[in-house]
């Protein structure tokens, strides 16, 4: 069965179809067999047929009409308690169903009801103008006296076995473990107060104790499934016909399941007596329903077949209440089950029910047309959640950064790649406006938003170190007025700086080549001047020597110069080797401590071997040029801000391994590092030395770039707080430098895209 039919099923209540169908062929059965039934006992009685109304034949005509009546009763109260559960229940169109059935209810009993009281006052007053009041008085009160005295022996029961529970209870701490004390408590309670029996039995009806009376009578126990109904509290008193005596129980407080059991005699001359009153009231109430036994008869007659009448009416009001509701329920059951979100519900139609059939039909349409658009709308809902899920995935692999701005300035995307270039999480940058968390990007967006440039480089100053930035915006116009952008940013800093050291070590190349040639010639020509016509100058003789020697002097100025930007634009290939980082640390420091005795240069590494895949003369090199540089950073501070630390300029180096790194400090307390344009220092010719040729940082980045690391400078406050001067880092792979990787600009390209279609979805 698929989903709409069991769906149908459940609304048109096909269950369970046989006993829907056994209620309807019932119903109109038993109403024509009561009808039936009560029409034959009426011309039966009223003498219109051949049959005597014989005692036996009333009676059977009455148990006829009273099996009708049952059996319309009981397809009344299933109808009725179908309709409580159903309102209990919440059922649709249980209120609905409740009225009309009440409705007819009331129309069909109001008269019957009415008619049967008259009739019975009526009948009452016929009845008893015909017997006497004082004969039935009389027996009555001698019945009275009887039970008058079960009573009082009852109460006496009552008042004994409540003190016996008392005492046991509080006795239990003495008497529940010896048996034999128990049952001399019993005997003795017996025996004081006239019992003829006191038992102890458990919850099976085992017998634990029994009090020693001597007495030849038994007395028979309640039955099992009546003692849960015995309380602790109050006594349960028996009365059984034609005993004598009197019996009660109680269930015994701090006991585990005890049940106490005692009986009273009764006074052997009273329970003749008993038996006696008992049998003359039923003989005369025997003897008055024989003689008024046609009254009665009649009697019976209207009432059987008003109940007939009624209870036929009320089962018709039933049905017709029923076919009614059946379809609105239908209509209301569906219509929850839709707004419960279930659009397989169907409306059973039947032709039968006119425009209730017609709106059943209307609905049916409607679900059909409401899934149609759901199954669109869940099929589109799954594209776009595979899509969203490929483009997550994109943009969190792509290597360009990627930021959503929305059409209010603020941050709807933010990619891994984009958290590390401008040192926010996405949680942080979410929701806050573009100019807050990327203050550089202020310029660029103003242009785009106003149709002009949208791609240019951008500067960026993050944790100490600058990077330079290519960043390309653009905008989704999807037809409204506001639209949202996509910002891609490509880290080109490497590259800018490839570019830069290239085109220097180029021009550096071109100037060795053509300032050296005519060096020598000039160094030599300079020296003939002086050796040939020194002697022979006379007058201004010592001009002549001071200028044949600044000659010389600046010639090997430029010699040193020139070789400087030889091994620039000339960089040996590393000759990667296993070495010791610590070792080659601690020479180093060594050589510059004694070529600087002034200086305090001290090294901090581990005393363990510091393994590692590089070239140790050209680290050794770089380490070098970067305490030289620590030497003539110090020797530039005045000698009144030296004293403040001690009036001794200080070189610390460290040496540790970082991950997969090698990382080395050079801390000085020199005059420290310029905060703007730090990162081009790194460039060749660029320097904050008056006789600096600005190649040694350079060059000490372009060996670290071999290694597979890279070069950062920093304030010595952020390595030792308070202190003065400047920090820099070597930083290199401990296994050697990696494969390099090209630039991948498919992935750049996917990335924007696939940032762009997201920020418009």
């Amino acid at each position: 069965m698929s989903l709409d039919q069991a769906t149908s099923a459940e609304l048109s209540g096909t269950s369970a179809p046989a006993k829907r169908e056994g209620t309807r062929i019932v119903g109109p059965i038993a109403v024509g067999l009561a009808l039936l039934s009560a029409f034959v006992t009426f011309v039966v009685l009223a003498d219109l047929t051949p049959i005597a109304p014989t005692h036996y034949v009333v009676v059977s005509l009455l148990l006829a009409n009273a099996t009708t009546v049952l059996l319309l009763l009981g397809i009344i109260v299933r109808e009725v308690w179908q309709v409580v559960q159903a309102r209990r229940s919440g059922r649709a169109a249980a209120r609905l169903h409740v009225r009309i059935v009440g409705l007819f209810s009331i129309i069909a009993a109001a008269p019957a009801i009415l008619v049967a009281i008259v009739a019975s006052v009526t009948l009452d007053r016929g009845l008893d103008r015909l017997f006497s009041t004082r004969t039935r008085a009389a027996i009555e009160n001698s019945l009275i006296v009887a039970e008058a005295y079960l009573r009082d022996h009852a109460q006496i029961v009552r008042s004994d076995i409540l003190v016996m529970a008392f005492d046991l209870s509080r006795s239990k701490a003495i008497i529940e473990g010896n048996p034999e004390q128990l049952k001399q408590f019993l005997t003795f309670q017996a025996a004081v107060r006239g019992l003829a029996a006191a038992i102890i039995f458990d919850g099976d009806l085992k017998e634990v104790a029994r009090a020693d009376v001597q007495i030849n009578q038994t007395f028979a126990l309640p039955p099992r499934e009546a003692l849960p109904t015995i309380s602790d509290k109050e006594p349960q008193l028996v009365l059984l016909p034609d005993t004598n005596y009197v019996a009660a129980m109680i269930k015994l407080q701090n006991y585990d399941n005890r049940y106490l059991y005692v009986t009273r005699l009764l006074d052997p001359r009273v329970v003749p007596q008993l038996r006696e009153t008992r049998a003359s009231v039923s003989e005369y109430i025997a003897i008055e329903q024989r003689r008024f036994g046609v009254q009665v008869a009649f009697g019976l007659m209207y009432t059987v077949i008003a109940l007939i009448v009624l209870l036929s009416a009320v089962w018709l009001g039933f049905n017709f209440a029923n076919k009614l509701v059946a379809p609105i329920r239908r209509l209301i059951g569906a219509a929850n089950a839709v707004s419960e979100g279930n659009l397989f519900v169907r409306v059973p139609v039947r032709q039968s029910e006119g425009d209730l059939a017609h709106l059943g039909e209307t609905f049916n349409r409607m679900t059909q047309e409401l899934r149609t658009q759901r199954d669109d709308l869940v099929r589109a809902r799954d594209v776009i959640d595979t899509r969203r899920l490929f483009t997550e995935a994109v943009l969190a692999g792509a290597s360009a950064g990627v930021i959503g701005v929305d059409s209010f300035g603020n941050v709807s995307i933010l990619n891994r790649s984009a958290e590390k270039l401008i040192g926010f999480t996405e949680a942080q940058a979410i929701g806050k406006p573009l100019i807050e968390v990327f203050p550089e990007l202020a310029g660029i967006m103003l242009t785009a938003k106003h149709g002009g440039r949208t791609q240019d480089q951008v500067t960026i100053n993050r944790a100490g170190r600058e990077r330079n930035l290519s960043v390309r915006v653009t905008s989704e116009r999807s037809g409204a007025s506001d639209h949202g952008y996509v910002i891609t940013l490509d880290d080109i800093t490497e590259l800018v700086t490839a570019q830069r050291s290239s085109a220097w070590a180029d021009i550096a190349r071109r100037i060795a080549h053509e300032i050296k040639n005519p060096l020598t010639p000039i160094q030599l020509s300079a020296e003939r001047l002086r050796r040939k016509y020194g002697k022979v100058i006379v007058e201004d003789r010592g001009v002549f020597e001071q200028c044949t020697d600044t000659i010389i002097r600046q010639v090997d100025d430029i010699r040193q110069m020139v070789d400087e930007f030889s091994k620039f634009a000339r960089m040996p290939k590393p000759v990667i080797a296993g070495e010791d980082v610590a070792d080659t640390v601690r020479q180093a420091v060594f050589l510059q401590r004694v070529g600087n005795p002034d200086l305090e240069i001290t090294a901090e590494t581990s005393e363990s071997p510091m393994p590692a895949q590089i070239d140790r003369r050209l680290i050794s090199q770089a380490l070098t040029n970067l305490i030289k540089n620590a030497t003539e950073a110090v020797a530039a501070v005045p000698p009144e801000e030296l004293t403040k630390d001690g009036g001794k300029g200080t070189i610390r180096v460290f040496a540790a391994r970082e991950g997969n790194d090698i990382v080395i400090d050079i801390v000085d307390n020199g005059i420290g590092l310029p905060r703007e344009n730090r990162n081009r220092l790194m460039e060749p010719y660029v320097t904050t030395r008056e006789k600096g040729t600005g190649l040694g940082l350079a060059i000490v980045g372009r060996i670290l770039e071999e290694h597979g690391g890279g070069l950062e400078l920093r304030d010595a406050a952020d390595k030792i707080p308070g202190q003065r001067g400047a920090w820099m880092r070597m930083r290199f792979a401990a296994a050697g430098k990696p494969p390099a990787r090209a630039a991948n600009e498919t992935e750049t390209a996917a990335a924007v895209a696939v940032a762009e279609k997201t920020t418009n979805e």
